[in-house]
């Protein structure tokens, strides 16, 4: 089984920066793509950023040039540093990690338990 632990979210006004970490932990053999998903109210879950093995790296449009994801492979996290926030960022965050249990090919998709970021104007 794989833990995934997020933290960092809050509240802040528009223009603000929050950085959130997601980490981790359990029967992790390697971790192939990691990523950062959002959810608002009505709204479905939807891909914000996600990171490869390979520092492959892919942003929604309307996060490109504010968001900024970056993972530690040595602790087996991942972060979204987001800056120039808007209201309409407001939303739940969870990580998404693709991992690899044991040596064989497999991968297995694990949530985090979501971190609320909230924008005020």
């Amino acid at each position: 089984q794989v833990q995934l632990v997020e933290s960092g979210g809050g509240l802040v006004q528009a223009g603000g920066s929050l950085r959130l970490s997601c980490a981790a932990s359990g029967s992790i053999f390697s971790i192939n793509v990691m990523g950062w998903y959002r959810e608002a109210p009505g709204k479905q879950r939807e891909l914000v950023a996600s990171i490869t093995t390979g520092d492959r790296i892919s942003y929604a449009d309307f996060v490109k040039g504010r968001f900024t994801i970056s993972r530690d492979n040595a602790k087996n996290t991942v972060y979204l540093q987001m800056s120039s926030l808007k209201p309409e960022d407001t939303a739940v965050y969870y990580c998404n990690v693709e991992v690899r249990t044991n040596p064989l090919p497999q991968l297995y998709r694990y949530w985090g338990q979501g971190t609320q970021v909230t924008v005020s104007s």
